[in-house]
């Protein structure tokens, strides 16, 4: 069974036996170029040798692409499955071929996940299918493999193509071989302002004003959650050509370590300055007296004193939905406020304006493809009855 060892920080000579201290105190002193961070995923076969291209793969895209520790974890648990896979049919990870993931993809199909114990949804398969490719194709490129049999035109299947043009999409490559099933891609469904209102009055601090983040910037959760008390208590700036300061942008760290902004109103770091005068520093001050913890630079904290995790937040926003009445997640915040924007974005476009609608929520959204910006006007296109609503409470004034 393939094993994921955590990577953990060197012992202090002091906590080793004595025959070993000097060892230790050689070990501190090796600065490596990249070094690995303490919690790095290290693969491992049944044997307990290591996986090494399955983790240089994880080096490459955690330290020196700087992803996510959201975007590590699943390039580790897709390889995790994929080698296990390989090792329980005894087949050399350099040798696997088309007919090897074919197999891998079809037993998803038609067996349950052993984590949830429910059958694998059509878009986790794909995820998965893609991962692999993508780490062959790195193999490939990085000098692992000299070829594989599941990169290029090998897994095309041609011969049992028709010939059709080709789509203009973002997607990868491998979108087009027969390893990926077909997915019909679901368009975003923004919450109503009548929702907005519910769910907003549903939630008790910091949730509140961490949903009206989302709402009224497009946030990623991710992005929310790296947002510091001086990141958004800046003094204020007026925007280029407002002689007031109705809005103020504030710089965020985008998905892939990327720099980015927001355009937040003057009203949301009013409340957020209230609550930082208030609650936040109150769930420190008692934070201190009773468990000696320090001040967090994070904005967002919970009553504890300690930062909002991600999944806490996103368990919130879930179940306050369902005492709503409706499905909420955090995501949906995020399309609300974009399908908002776009809805009034197009509506002035329309009355002569000079801009470009798709242009302007790409760049507020953080997206790296304008496609992806594109499923958001598809969505209002095609819902009118959410249109209608959008434009009506854009009309009236912001929701809540």
């Amino acid at each position: 069974m393939v094993h994921i060892i955590r990577k953990a920080a060197l012992p202090s000579p002091s906590e080793v036996p004595e025959p070993l201290r000097a060892a230790a105190v050689q070990a501190a002193t090796i600065r490596l170029r990249e070094p690995r961070p303490a919690g790095f995923p290290l693969l491992f076969s049944a044997d307990l040798e290591l996986l090494e291209p399955a983790v240089a793969f994880l080096h490459e895209h955690a330290v020196q692409r700087a992803h996510t520790a959201d975007t590590l974890r699943t390039y580790a648990e897709i390889l995790y499955d994929w080698f296990e896979t390989l090792e329980q049919n005894r087949i050399v990870w350099s040798d696997a071929d088309a007919a090897d993931l074919v197999a891998y993809r079809n037993r998803m199909l038609s067996q349950a996940s052993a984590h949830t114990r429910r059958p694998y949804a059509i878009r986790t398969i794909n995820h998965r299918v893609r991962g692999v490719l993508r780490f062959y194709e790195w193999a490939v490129r990085g000098g692992w493999l000299h070829a594989s049999p599941l990169i290029g035109r090998a897994n095309d299947f041609a011969v049992a193509r028709r010939a059709r043009a080709r789509r203009a999409t973002h997607a990868d490559d491998d979108d087009s071989n027969l390893f990926v099933l077909r997915q019909f891609a679901s368009l975003p469904r923004p919450l109503t302002s009548a929702q907005v209102r519910e769910l907003l009055a549903a939630l008790v601090p910091p949730y509140d004003l961490m949903a009206r983040w989302q709402l009224y910037t497009g946030l990623r959760v991710s992005e929310l959650l790296r947002l510091t008390v001086a990141g958004v208590s800046k003094p204020a700036v007026p925007m280029h050509g407002a002689a007031e300061h109705t809005h103020q942008v504030i710089d965020v760290l985008r998905k892939g370590r990327k720099n980015g902004y927001v355009i937040a109103s003057a009203s949301l770091l009013e409340e957020s300055a209230a609550y930082v005068s208030t609650h936040r520093r109150a769930w420190l001050a008692r934070a201190a007296r009773r468990r000696g913890l320090a001040g967090q630079p994070g904005l967002f904290i919970s009553s504890r004193g300690t930062a909002v995790s991600k999944n806490r937040y996103q368990q919130v926003i879930h179940h306050a939905g369902l005492a709503c009445g409706f499905k909420a997640t955090t995501h949906l915040l995020r399309a609300t406020f974009a399908c908002m924007m776009l809805a009034r974005l197009e509506r002035l476009a329309k009355q002569g304006a000079s801009i470009n609608p798709l242009l302007i929520v790409k760049v507020l959204m953080g997206h790296e493809h304008i496609e992806t910006t594109d499923r958001y006007l598809r969505a209002i296109a095609v819902d009118t009855c959410v249109l209608s609503e959008v434009l009506d409470s854009l009309t009236a004034g912001a929701p809540g």
